[in-house]
């Protein structure tokens, strides 16, 4: 089964839907800026199962009241959902896979950067932030899962869409 995780898509929807049509994904993850795009998409793909967070561009554009972190059960593996602002991304890691063991999941998946990353700690633990769906010609992460294992982790770009079509 496929999980498309999606962050900081910030209002250009192309390279989502291109993501969508070429993954054929069970399940999506959105990680913020422009919450509002991942539930165009949610619209538009009824029969996929959807995750979402708000990003810090997200403070005004959508309900104060969604959670800034989802711990979530997608499809049998336990994810740590966040934009990543919080957790002060841009400076270190520390604090969010802190948070994403102590919560006993096995990925912890994060944006905000825009700087795409899928990697594995030690103790097996993924660490996995999409990049931005929105700029650069756009990045997005898919994670291959069985019988809740990650089996397999990998940034997709444009040129990656066209080998899975």
């Amino acid at each position: 089964m496929k999980i498309l995780v999606l962050s900081d898509s910030h209002s250009a929807l192309r390279f989502m839907y291109a993501c969508m049509d070429a993954v054929k994904p069970d399940a999506v993850v959105h990680l913020g800026d422009h919450y509002d795009d991942g539930e165009i998409l949610r619209e538009d793909y009824p029969g996929v199962r959807f995750y979402q967070v708000p990003g810090n561009c997200d403070r005004y554009r959508c309900d104060p009241r969604l959670p800034e972190i989802l711990i979530e059960r997608v499809l049998g593996v336990n994810l740590y959902m966040t934009h990543g602002h919080k957790h002060n991304v841009k400076m270190f890691l520390g604090a969010l896979i802190r948070d994403a063991r102590a919560s006993r999941c096995a990925a912890a998946l994060y944006g905000h950067t825009h700087l795409a990353d899928c990697h594995q700690e030690e103790d097996g633990l993924w660490v996995i932030n999409p990049g931005s769906c929105g700029y650069g010609g756009g990045s997005a992460a898919l994670m291959e899962v069985d019988n809740g294992t990650i089996r397999a982790c990998r940034i997709l770009r444009q040129a990656d869409l066209e080998e899975l079509k």
